[in-house]
């Protein structure tokens, strides 16, 4: 839509800005297949600092002569997360990223700097970026095999590290892999690393915690798992996923020993630059800020038993109307077949993969919008295979055998919903 160059016509304007926001009203109503919050109403009270142009260029713990920034919030937000992930206030160093994948580039850079002969281990089923972060830094990169759940498979990542014994490891453990959202065991790993012989010295490891790093902490059956307890050099997590901050932004946390390698003096904005891209928004250190306070730990808490809750509710209908699905323990990926119908698929905004597709249940998905969703897919899918001459693809190979329902491995169940065609 190319902005008009001639007379301004505030009109104009106010009607197409109407019907996006209507538009976008809709869409939310009916976004389930990607990991963004949409529950963002709280921060219209924000709106105010949306007349100040805020750069937080350079390092968030040097100030400069540029005096609209927000770094003083940048730094709360910082403090939170290292409390959060178990690391002294003077041993941590981090800032406010553009999103999960600066998190990525910024953890992996530090692993190539510390470790320039290593190798990169990342399972099949990481985020896209890994794979571009390693064709851009030109480092070497090993995929792992990954179990039924998504988990990275750490026999495969032995049988790799011993081939590669020579050479320095460099290891990307996911929590919250982008389809399954399976949990890479961050303890076998490093177990696992230091069985094939490598000392602390000669490994790092960065945690992608985009999707399911504001989940992990919160469920109180679960012991710490990612933790600068353990021997971890970096973690990440996105700010638009689950707390829902308006634009993408995320957190990325390292220890301070490592960031000498990438500090550099910027002498025309008077501070050091430790940072992959310079200037950066000043407003989401902010929102997060705000969202942090306002929802607190016992807040956050409830939203992640929600979605938990929720999920299980999701996975238990698909189940009852016998569709393949799995849901991972501590996930909110909900993965079941695919729907033939690209149509169908636009309209929930699934992500899909091979024979398979996921919903994400994130806390502004309502039982309301499962249940609507589950009535639709259900008519549906009696459209689509009432021939017989499609079938429910197999997903044995992709879910495991215990959760595929196809004509091959399971028996074909009565639907929970009946619905009249």
């Amino acid at each position: 839509m190319e902005p008009n160059d001639e007379e301004p016509n505030y009109d104009y304007v106010t009607k197409i800005m109407t019907e996006f926001q209507q538009h976008l009203i809709e869409r939310a109503n009916h976004h389930l297949g990607y990991p963004g919050n949409h529950d963002c109403s709280r921060y219209m009270a924000l709106s105010p600092l949306l007349q100040f142009n805020l750069n937080n260029a350079g390092d968030a713990f040097k100030e400069s002569d540029h005096g609209l920034h927000s770094k003083k919030f940048e730094r709360g937000v910082l403090d939170w997360f290292a409390q959060l992930w178990e690391i002294e206030r003077d041993e941590y160093w981090g800032y406010v990223t553009s999103g999960g994948t600066e998190g990525n580039l910024h953890g992996l850079l530090l692993g190539r700097e510390l470790l320039p002969n290593g190798i990169l281990y990342t399972s099949k089923e990481s985020h896209y970026s890994i794979f571009q972060i390693a064709k851009m830094y030109r480092m070497d990169c090993e995929i792992i095999a990954t179990l039924a759940s998504g988990e990275m498979d750490c026999s495969d990542l032995r049988d790799k590290l011993l081939i590669n014994k020579n050479r320095s490891a460099i290891i990307n453990v996911i929590v919250g892999t982008s389809f399954k959202g399976a949990l890479d065991d961050v303890d076998l790993v490093i177990q696992t690393v230091e069985d094939c012989g490598f000392s602390e010295n000669r490994f790092y490891i960065h945690c992608d915690a985009a999707i399911s790093g504001l989940i992990v902490p919160f469920l109180s059956q679960v012991p710490k798992k990612y933790t600068f307890k353990k021997p971890i050099g970096s973690l990440s997590i996105s700010g638009h996923k689950f707390l829902g901050c308006p634009m993408p932004c995320g957190v990325q946390i390292t220890r301070k020993r490592y960031i000498g390698t990438l500090s550099k003096s910027i002498e025309y904005i008077a501070t050091l630059d430790t940072t992959i891209s310079g200037s950066r928004n000043g407003h989401s250190p902010i929102f997060l800020w705000y969202v942090l306070n306002i929802k607190g730990h016992k807040g956050l808490q409830q939203d992640v038993e929600k979605c938990i809750k929720n999920a299980r509710y999701l996975k238990y209908c698909l189940e009852e109307a016998g569709i393949s699905s799995m849901l991972n323990e501590m996930s909110i990926c909900v993965v079941f077949e695919r729907p033939p119908d690209q149509d169908f698929i636009h309209h929930w905004q699934l992500q899909y993969f091979k024979n398979m597709a996921h919903v994400v249940v994130m806390p502004h998905v309502t039982v309301e919008m499962l249940d609507n969703f589950l009535h639709d897919f259900i008519w549906k899918r009696k459209i689509w295979y009432r021939c017989g001459k499609l079938q429910p693809p197999c997903l044995a190979e992709d879910i495991g055998v215990s959760n595929c329902v196809c004509l091959v491995h399971g028996k074909k169940k009565e639907p929970l919903y009946h619905i009249n065609a």
